[in-house]
């Protein structure tokens, strides 16, 4: 299935680019909800959480190992929040596995 994350792999549409890697992709939200918001995606198509294999264990990982950096990077030393919607109910709308990294200011909780 080719997404918008697909192209963004692929160099088809730009991205501003935060980290880049044999097996994830970060980059800025075109439409953040917070100061700092990027996105975290395997380069793997996954389609969502719900749809993880044994085999995707190492690619999750490195997803949020770089989320992590990425944020240290991004001077989020105070605190962010990782989230990973998963299909309808769970407000993804883009159906290629992402990881949301969310700082810059106090987040609420819940979150909506």
């Amino acid at each position: 299935m080719t997404t918008i994350f697909s192209k963004i792999i692929a160099g088809e549409i730009p991205a501003d680019v935060l980290h880049e890697d044999e097996l994830c992709l970060a980059f800025r939200d075109i439409n953040p909800k917070a100061p700092t918001h990027f996105l975290v995606i395997p380069k793997k198509e996954i389609v969502s959480l719900a749809d993880l294999s044994d085999e995707d264990e190492a690619i999750v990982g490195r997803c949020v190992l770089v989320a992590s950096k990425v944020a240290e990077a991004e001077g989020l030393s105070a605190g962010y929040r990782l989230v990973a919607n998963t299909r309808e109910d769970g407000g993804q709308e883009v159906m290629h596995l992402h990881f949301h990294v969310l700082g810059g200011r106090k987040l609420d909780w819940p979150p909506g």
